[in-house]
């Protein structure tokens, strides 16, 4: 029984492995309709509103979500944009991803930085929650004139 149930773990870890991954492959391709296909139609989203980032607002819909990262790219300088993941955990239908980022808007030419966690559940294959906290201080600095 217990190695039953382990092999279903696994089983269910991997596949929301594959998917995360898939999702980060296609983030760093900018690749609006593959991710499309990976987040569910409906979608847990959280990021902080913040008013003064063009790129955060609220989204609810797979195809809403799949657009942040075209407005990321139009409002940011690509060449500036770095991301390290320090801790990559997957329980379940459950990914937590923490690290540090960093890049510069372009309407103003300031830096933002800080440590970002992301949390992401998979179901059937599709992100059906997507909670990011970053520093969001830091980057509505680098948004302001």
């Amino acid at each position: 029984m217990a190695t039953e149930a382990a092999r279903t773990t696994g089983t269910v870890e991997d596949a929301t492995r594959a998917t995360v991954d898939a999702f980060f492959a296609a983030r760093v391709a900018n690749d609006t309709a593959r991710l499309t296909e990976i987040f569910a139609d409906d979608v847990d989203w959280l990021l902080a509103d913040n008013p003064v980032v063009p790129w955060i607002r609220p989204r609810s819909t797979g195809a809403e979500c799949a657009a942040q990262g075209e407005e990321l790219a139009r409002h940011t300088v690509a060449q500036d944009a770095r991301v390290s993941v320090d801790t990559y955990l997957v329980t379940g239908q459950d990914a937590i991803v923490m690290g540090h980022l960093s890049g510069t808007v372009r309407a103003t030419g300031k830096s933002f930085e800080g440590p970002f966690a992301l949390r992401l559940t998979v179901e059937n294959g599709r992100i059906t929650r997507h909670h990011l906290y970053e520093n969001s201080l830091s980057v509505a600095a680098a948004c302001t004139p």
